[in-house]
């Protein structure tokens, strides 16, 4: 096939075949299945074609065993990337969330963080002959990114807790020369040229009692999904480090601390519900309340911040943690889907409050956290 009729040929896949794609180009074979595929879902868009668009139906058909069949077939014709944005599409343009609720369809899907969070939201109407099956299919996803997260996230906050448990005695081998050396300027001899170290600041060693306390404060509105997905998986991560007390609370209008699961984040996500309003001051009001040793705590607030509660309260709780130590962190999403939208108004209060609120990756999360560990500026990424 020559250049021309490849670069036709991908335009007739992209432009759906109808009269005036202007291809002249036939497709057949896997070609035509996959323009099958394609079309099932995306022939009728209304953005190419409004009267066609009030008057469309799912191009998938009503039946399970139709849709069963079309999953098959995008799993076949195309990678993985591809067919869970394509899965997410079908969810969202034709409705088939309650297709979800059937045991047949789970099985056939291809399981991601968007696939976790719409059966999430789906959790209270669904039969107990399906609950078993989501289940699975969340687990295999929450293995996956425990497996891809969990071990530089150990390593990343461990490096930060012997850094932050400084010792004024070191060994050799744990001098912190950069911390020694500012620590001593007064101590410069310029006629040597050199800096007297009287007092040597050192890096502590780990130790199996608990340095820091770590509250995880999350948003579960309909929004947060990929971010109550992220947090559950990262809080079981920090529940299992000996070092780290860790306190994992959500909250829509009402408060709920899963704290007692989070040694399966499984559990954590079946406790969540996604939707409802959003009440953070009372969210805050929780935590700040389980706080003992604000000094060695870092909280960590994920949200949209669209506060359906009391906002000024919500600010004078963060100046009130902030005041008394706390490491306070403020993130509008723990996802790879960027900044969503988000109160901006709340967001700016709070950067006032030295809290700025920033969106952050999965791969991200470990250096924010090693950083309010630290007491050191957070790495906010560039906007």
């Amino acid at each position: 096939m020559s250049h021309d009729d490849e670069r036709l040929r991908r335009w007739r896949l992209v432009l759906g075949g109808e009269s005036a794609d202007g291809t002249g180009c036939a497709l057949a074979g896997t070609d035509a299945a996959m323009d099958g595929a394609l079309t099932a879902l995306y022939g009728n868009d209304g953005a190419r074609n409004a009267d066609r668009a009030r008057t469309r139906s799912a191009g998938l058909g009503a039946s399970a065993p139709s849709v069963a069949r079309w999953l098959g077939d995008i799993r076949t014709y195309f990678p993985s990337s591809v067919v869970q944005v394509m899965q997410r599409d079908a969810i969202d343009r034709l409705g088939l969330s309650t297709l979800l609720l059937e045991p047949e369809m789970l099985e056939a899907v291809e399981a991601d963080v968007h696939l976790v969070g719409t059966l999430l939201s789906l959790n209270k109407v669904m039969p107990e002959t399906t609950k078993e099956t989501a289940r699975a299919v969340v687990r295999k996803v929450v293995d996956d990114l425990e497996k891809r997260l969990a071990t530089r996230t150990r390593s990343t906050l461990t490096g930060a807790l012997d850094r932050s448990a400084r010792i004024n005695r070191p060994r050799h081998r744990d001098i912190d020369w950069d911390r020694t050396i500012r620590a001593n300027l007064k101590n410069y001899l310029p006629e040597f040229n050199t800096v007297v170290p009287e007092r040597l600041i050192g890096y502590g060693r780990a130790s199996q009692s608990v340095k820091k306390d770590v509250v995880l404060c999350i948003d579960q509105s309909g929004s947060m999904a990929a971010s109550v997905v992220y947090a559950s998986v990262f809080g079981a991560v920090l529940a299992s480090m000996r070092s780290i007390a860790t306190r994992l609370v959500v909250f829509d209008t009402a408060v709920v601390d899963l704290t007692d699961q989070l040694d399966d984040p499984v559990d954590v996500l079946f406790g969540t519900q996604l939707g409802g309003g959003t009440d953070i001051n009372r969210a805050l009001a929780y935590c700040q309340s389980q706080i003992t040793r604000p000094a060695d705590t870092v909280v960590v607030l994920i949200s949209d911040l669209y506060e359906g509660g009391i906002r000024d309260e919500m600010l004078k709780r963060v100046a009130a943690m902030k005041a008394s130590g706390v490491q306070f962190v403020a993130l509008l999403a723990l996802s790879d889907e960027g900044t969503p939208a988000y109160d901006r108004e709340h967001a700016a209060a709070l950067a006032a409050l030295g809290a700025p609120a920033f969106a952050c990756t999965p791969d991200l999360f470990p250096e924010v956290m090693a950083a309010a560990i630290e007491k050191r500026p957070l790495p906010i990424p560039d906007k």
